[in-house]
């Protein structure tokens, strides 16, 4: 029997629903939100029922958002229904757009508050059958994409298997989009602990400011905004694996606290000094030099010596073209299983450009023009003039190589992706004329990390403003 609880002031206003709904629905009620908050901590109910004036009154703090998002951590699950007065519709639906699941107006009818339910519970099963059907694509991409030509690819995939079932701390490196967050799913899929969450964190893409906070949690009261305890990714990773993307641009502050959790297994929320367990797999993942960041004192030795226990370096796609027909087939499966195009090959003159190509942005590049020329292609066959024409310009890619066969393969993989790092940065700070912002946001990367570019090759806004 599914569970209701009402929160409203006036329990008169549910009797009459209550006497034809006690068949169907287990129903309680509080008065307050405070008191509705304790049953729901040791009670269990599937929907909450609450008085737009009640959730006016508690968002006055804050926002509907956060009140919203208080029921799902002492009920996880919940679904959360809006009742309101017929003149403060506009409201209650702003609130449903905030998070809520629903809303219905009064006066209570026994079979509108059934029909609210059966619609949550519809849409919740669909959403359960999408997720499923996503779970099982995902499952056969990953028995696709073990089935590599690729001696390299081959020897990573030896390592992971050797390393899943340990409780060894992973360093994956490689260049952007060579398939590092795959990899770790991968890894976390074959461990033992496949069947606890899996946590991903892009350490880039946190403000310096609340990095702790993302990673540890906080106190209510921690700093100003903190006006509840959160929990951290290392708690709701517990008995899983969590993943931190982009480890070398976390703050040394937060390096500290990640030290303390591979050495002790044990970290404390911001602001708290309860020492809490840390009963989670760490993966992380670089795409640049962590030694060279120890070396400019921005990376802990300690830290890095942790976190090394286990690398595992992913070669780029110019590196692994034998794998391009296959990585084809797979995205265009994928593309035809979420829409109805149905496109079933490929034209022989793109496949060879997609060989010919030296794919800067590796794997991602590849699944993103892939899905750009699945969009804009009209016949059942992938061709070219779906796609961009510098595929078809190998000459203009080539001729500017210059390989000085005295250097060692890491230091010409190295000197060229620089060249290409360098060109790409002055292109994009040409395009937006020097704005470090929109500059960072059309490269896919945070502001900081593009400050730290710019540097490192010399590139400065102010050349840019000019638009020359």
């Amino acid at each position: 029997m599914k569970k209701i609880h009402f929160i409203l002031e006036n329990a008169k206003l549910i009797a009459s629903a209550q006497n034809s709904l006690k068949k169907i629905y287990a129903i309680d009620y509080s008065t307050n939100m405070i008191g509705a908050l304790q049953f729901l901590r040791t009670n269990r109910s599937e929907f909450v029922f609450i008085d737009i004036k009640i959730l006016k009154q508690a968002a006055e703090d804050s926002n509907y958002k956060a009140v919203l998002q208080t029921f799902g951590l002492v009920s996880p699950n919940v679904s959360i229904v809006i009742m309101a007065e017929p003149k403060s519709l506009k409201e209650a639906v702003k609130i449903v757009n905030e998070g809520a699941d629903s809303y219905l107006t009064y006066p209570l009818v026994s079979d509108e508050i059934q029909l609210v339910v059966n619609s949550i519970l519809e849409h919740t099963r669909a959403e359960s059958e999408l997720d499923y059907l996503r779970e099982q694509v995902w499952q056969e991409d990953e028995f696709d994409l073990v089935q590599t030509k690729s001696v390299a690819m081959k020897n990573v995939f030896e390592n992971i298997r050797a390393v899943a079932s340990t409780k060894s701390t992973v360093l994956l490196l490689g260049e952007t989009g060579t398939g590092k967050g795959f990899t770790a799913r991968f890894i976390h899929t074959l461990s033992l602990r496949k069947n606890e969450r899996f946590i991903e964190v892009h350490c880039g893409a946190i403000p310096d400011t609340l990095v702790e906070s993302e990673m540890f949690g906080h106190e209510k009261g921690a700093f100003t905004g903190a006006i509840k305890r959160k929990l951290g990714k290392f708690e709701l990773a517990k008995g899983g694996t969590i993943f931190l993307d982009e480890i070398g641009t976390i703050t040394p502050a937060a390096q500290i606290k990640l030290l303390q959790v591979l050495q002790d297994g044990i970290f404390q929320r911001v602001g708290g000094e309860e020492e809490i367990q840390a009963d989670v797999r760490i993966i992380t993942a670089t795409n640049i030099d962590l030694k060279q960041l120890c070396e400019e004192k921005q990376f802990r030795n300690d830290l890095y010596y942790r976190l090394n226990v286990f690398p595992i370096e992913l070669p780029p796609l110019r590196e692994r073209k034998e794998d391009i027909p296959k990585l084809v087939e797979l995205f265009l499966n994928k593309l035809n299983t979420f829409h109805v195009k149905g496109i079933q090959g490929i034209h022989p003159q793109v496949l060879d450009a997609f060989l010919s190509y030296s794919w800067p942005g590796n794997i991602r590049e590849l699944e993103n023009i892939m899905e750009r020329g699945y969009i804009l292609e009209k016949s059942s066959v992938l061709r070219p003039e779906s796609f961009p024409i510098d595929l078809f310009s190998l000459q203009a890619e080539t001729a500017i190589r210059n390989i000085d066969p005295d250097l060692t393969l890491s230091q010409i993989r190295k000197q060229e992706m620089g060249k290409v790092e360098h060109t790409y940065l002055d292109m994009v700070l040409k395009q937006h004329k020097g704005k470090v912002n929109i500059s960072a946001r059309a490269a896919g990367i945070t502001t900081r990390q593009l400050h730290k570019l710019m540097t490192k090759h010399s590139l400065y806004k102010e050349d840019y403003k000019s638009g020359l």
